[in-house]
């Protein structure tokens, strides 16, 4: 089912009948549409643990890990997890959320649990802390976006001994308490990196480490050292500011003309000052200082790390984070999991399962094609069809063979570090 997934990426199961008669494959025989629904079923939650145990058994620990979450929307309301919530692709339908771990160096996926679709990622982090112990990881390096950002899960993360690089709002007060200072200076000629085109200021800092002790009905308080990583990103300021003066033009707009959007009362008030007269109608001024306080914080953001020191290699080991996010675009798009078409919960644990599975073999695969730099002449999709046009021929009584194969083939196969069936030699 993993291979077939791969294969033929947006086809559905119920095609798999046709796929399996054209194609060798590890099964060896037909699985109808009934019987996928009954095998995805029959994965039992102690079968997936075990394999992520063994998994465990087989990773180091030294690499970076990217967690983050995504949004799949379910047809089916009737699912025990699915919930209408914060749809991270404005899709209207209910949903359940995923989390996906993705290491950075060996760009494999490592670990995946489901979700509630009502949940936030602020509230994951605690669950993924005690499900890393349970499989015997002791030694975390975790890569989070600001979205995971909270001072309990900071402080869960410090008492766990855990790795961390973890985003966070320049509106935060220990943050505006660095920021403050060096915006005149940041964006001097010694703070800037040619690499990465930004200016970069760093700074050790205390945090207010907090451990409540229901044991002792106390809560333990201490300090805990960070390193704060201030950047600044001169277009990505003009873009922010162009974006803004756009949405106040358009709040503006709604405000004179008394179309006013519940989606943006917040914004309103925030803004701009409205007052109503009989005589002159409705008279809107710009809160001057509210705007000029947004304004001051476009282009910037911070890593918060208690690992690395260094804002260059610190940057670098975030922007890697994108890997968790090509990851779900590979679920998404390639492996059909956009709108999930189940209606039992084993069967969506299951087919979420399979997923994952032909995940890891779409990510190696990937992995292979960029140290061979193969992307400059194939997608991946290209690239298997290449080698899905070989022809195995069965007789009885014998070994398969195989048609014969171009040098291309040859190479790809050299490239992937694929050994080739004998015959094709």
């Amino acid at each position: 089912m993993a291979y077939y997934l791969i294969m033929e990426d947006e086809a559905p199961l119920l095609r798999f009948p046709k796929w399996a008669r054209l194609h060798q494959h590890p099964y060896g025989d037909v699985i109808a549409s009934q019987r996928s629904s009954e095998f995805f079923a029959s994965i039992t939650e102690d079968e997936r643990y075990q394999f992520f145990l063994l998994q465990a058994k087989r990773r180091a620990e030294k690499e970076f890990w990217c967690y983050d979450t995504t949004s799949i929307s379910s047809y089916s309301e009737q699912l025990m997890q699915v919930r209408y919530g914060k749809n991270k692709e404005d899709d209207r339908l209910p949903q359940i959320n995923l989390a996906l771990l993705f290491g950075q160096d060996s760009h494999l996926p490592f670990y995946y649990r489901k979700l509630p679709g009502n949940i936030t990622d602020v509230t994951t982090v605690r669950n993924l802390l005690s499900e890393m112990d349970f499989l015997g990881h002791r030694k975390v390096k975790l890569v989070m976006d600001r979205g995971f950002y909270s001072e309990s899960n900071v402080n869960a993360l410090f008492k766990e001994h855990l790795k961390f690089i973890l985003s966070t709002k320049t509106s935060l007060r220990f943050v505006r308490n660095e920021l403050d200072p060096i915006r005149s200076t940041i964006k001097h000629w010694r703070n800037y990196d040619a690499q990465s085109e930004l200016y970069m200021h760093s700074k050790t800092i205390e945090w207010d480490y907090t451990q409540p002790r229901p044991y002792k009905g106390d809560v333990l308080r201490d300090t805990r050292r960070l390193y704060l990583h201030i950047y600044f990103n001169s277009d990505r300021a003009a873009e922010e500011e162009r974006r803004f003066y756009t949405l106040l033009a358009e709040l503006e707009a709604e405000l004179q003309i008394e179309k006013r959007t519940k989606a943006h009362e917040k914004l309103y008030s925030k803004y701009f000052q409205v007052t109503k007269t009989p005589k002159r109608g409705v008279k809107v001024e710009p809160d001057e200082a509210a705007i000029a306080d947004a304004k001051q914080n476009h282009g910037y953001f911070v890593l918060i790390s208690n690992t690395v020191k260094d804002p260059k290699e610190t940057l670098h080991i975030y922007r890697n984070k994108d890997l968790t996010e090509k990851a779900f675009g590979n679920l998404k798009e390639l492996l059909n999991m956009r709108r999930m078409l189940v209606s039992s919960d084993a069967s969506l644990d299951g087919k979420l399962f399979v997923q994952f599975v032909a995940l890891i073999f779409l990510s190696f695969i990937k992995k292979r094609m960029q140290d061979e730099d193969l992307f400059a002449k194939y997608t991946i999709h290209g690239l298997l069809d290449e080698l899905d046009v070989i022809e195995c021929y069965h007789y009885p009584g014998a070994k398969p063979r195989y048609s014969e194969i171009t040098m291309r083939q040859k190479e790809l196969y050299a490239k992937m570090g694929v050994e080739p069936p004998t015959s094709l030699q």
